[in-house]
């Protein structure tokens, strides 16, 4: 099926305010609910709602083609590596929609690990307000058979690592949707379940856990046995990717020797482990933060494997040639110094410098900066992401905290400089608080009529429901997200395309 998203919902624009109150234009309902999914951080557990957030996306979907709805799902899981936000688009569009196999289908891709079923299905149970004994009594049919594939998805490592005390647990789950084993050996694991016999799975958290509880005669004694332990799990190769960068200070704390330091560092810059650990590009900044000021021997060796990983995870992003000239403008306002969770110590403000300079060192002829009340030129260095990043966040008190995005394009027009490709990495909350009748629409309109062959990109990193300039015309593109699978999107983006064209392409 083809979609013609922007055709679609003419609604009267012209009295859209965004958040700061300034003029804005509206997304049709398949817009918006792609903006809302991709940039939401619901906790993994479902239990502590983001109301607002959460309400938008469920009645967005009443709005929206349920067969978009269910590409989108698929789209956020598996190619923006999101886990919470795709199972609620699965349990409320089968609330609405019935008939067919659409969301079977949709399980089936959306579902990679083993704790995803009961993850659902606890979901299921609050989204339908279900109480007394027999909770997930009249499941959706749909959703029983998508689940009853599902379940031959994983071996017993894997059921056995995710067999967790939670709301559902996995026996549940099997009692409840009854999965056809596909052999016996399948047979054989699903009875292990039921039976509560599944081998105990070999994790590095029971390891450093059990060592825990050991009472040591003194301290020396505690970070010696720590040391080897550690020892032990790097030179098991049992460790994740994720795990990895999450420990990098547990690690350099236990002093491991420096043959085992060289070991964790050529697993990080490895660019096999780095494509298959499907990384969030901020999980980088993160780790590179928390070790950067300790002072320990090995700490220059991580912070050089954190930046080729980083280099590593960039090399499938298409860059430009050097005669492609881009703009890239990084947002550092004060609403973009907001934590994507409660939990979280990532700022929407950390995401977009990081994508913004990921995208920089692919691009050969590239002006970059930033903008808040004023927009300032820092060109960068191409090779060391991390420290770019870290050195424009030490620096946003340079350009204030307003969303004057308007300037961006105003200095082109002022210097005359005609580019190709305008970028900015923002919340799209544009505003003049100069209060003049600049506006970021009337400045790209202008700019139109010196280089009209010049393209707007705009990464929306907070989603939450309008754009600050018509997105219909005028080589206008909006393009929203946490990964650097945006930039698959924006490769793939041509003259009347838009960023949902790229997610109807997925088949179901």
């Amino acid at each position: 099926m083809k979609f013609n998203f922007l055709a679609k919902e003419k609604n009267n624009k012209s009295n859209i305010v965004n958040h700061e109150n300034a003029p804005a234009f509206s997304l049709t309902s398949e817009y918006e609910l792609y903006a809302a999914v991709v940039t939401t951080s619901l906790n993994a557990s479902f239990y502590e709602k983001d109301t607002t957030r959460l309400q938008r996306i469920q009645s967005l979907i009443k709005k929206s083609n349920p067969v978009f709805v269910a590409k989108l799902a698929v789209y956020a899981r598996n190619e923006m590596h999101m886990r919470s936000v795709p199972l609620v688009l699965v349990v409320e569009l089968a609330k609405i929609y019935s008939g067919d196999s659409l969301i079977s289908k949709m399980i089936t891709h959306v579902i990679q690990r083993a704790d995803e079923i009961t993850e659902l299905l606890a979901y299921y149970q609050m989204a339908n307000e279900r109480n007394g004994v027999k909770k997930l009594n009249r499941l959706s049919k749909q959703i029983q058979k998508g689940l009853a594939v599902s379940f031959n998805k994983f071996d017993e490592y894997q059921f056995a690592k995710y067999n967790r005390d939670g709301v559902v647990k996995l026996k549940d789950a099997l009692f409840l949707v009854h999965p056809k084993a596909k052999d016996k050996a399948q047979q054989a694991i699903f009875d292990k379940l039921v039976n509560n016999t599944l081998q105990t799975p070999y994790t590095w958290e029971t390891e450093l856990s059990q060592l825990g509880q050991v009472k040591f005669y003194n301290h020396i004694e505690k970070q010696k046995a720590f040391k080897q332990k550690w020892e032990e799990l790097i030179d098991s190769g049992k460790i994740g990717y994720m795990a990895l960068l999450r420990n990098l200070r547990n690690i350099l704390e236990a002093n491991v020797s420096g043959s085992h330091m060289l070991k964790v560092c050529d697993y990080l810059s490895n660019e096999k482990a780095v494509a298959n650990s499907k990384q969030l590009p901020f999980r980088f900044l993160a780790a590179y933060r928390e070790v950067k000021d300790l002072n320990f021997k090995y700490t220059s060796m991580v912070l050089d494997a954190l930046e080729d990983a980083v280099m590593a995870s960039s090399q499938n992003i298409k860059g430009f040639d050097v005669n492609t000239s881009v703009v890239i403008a990084c947002d550092v306002s004060g609403s973009m110094q907001k934590a994507i969770s409660p939990k979280s110590k990532v700022m929407l403000y950390d995401i977009g410098l990081m994508l913004g300079m990921l995208m920089q060192s692919r691009c050969q002829n590239v002006v970059s900066g930033m903008f808040g009340d004023r927009w300032k030129i820092i060109n960068m260095p191409k090779r060391s992401i991390l420290a770019n990043v870290n050195e424009y966040y030490k620096r946003e008190g340079e350009v204030g905290y307003a969303t004057n995005g308007h300037l961006v394009v105003e200095d082109l027009i002022s210097r005359k400089e005609i580019v190709d490709k305008v970028m900015l990495f923002t919340d799209v909350q544009m505003w003049n608080n100069t209060y003049t009748k600049d506006s970021f629409a009337n400045s790209w309109n202008r700019y139109k009529t010196i280089a009209p062959n010049a393209k707007l990109y705009l990464f929306d990193l907070a989603g939450y429901g309008q754009s600050p300039i018509n997105i219909e015309k005028n080589d206008v593109y909006l393009i929203a997200g946490w990964s650097d699978k945006v930039f698959d999107v924006l490769n793939a983006l041509e003259d009347k395309n838009s960023a949902l064209n790229y997610i109807n392409r997925i088949e179901l």
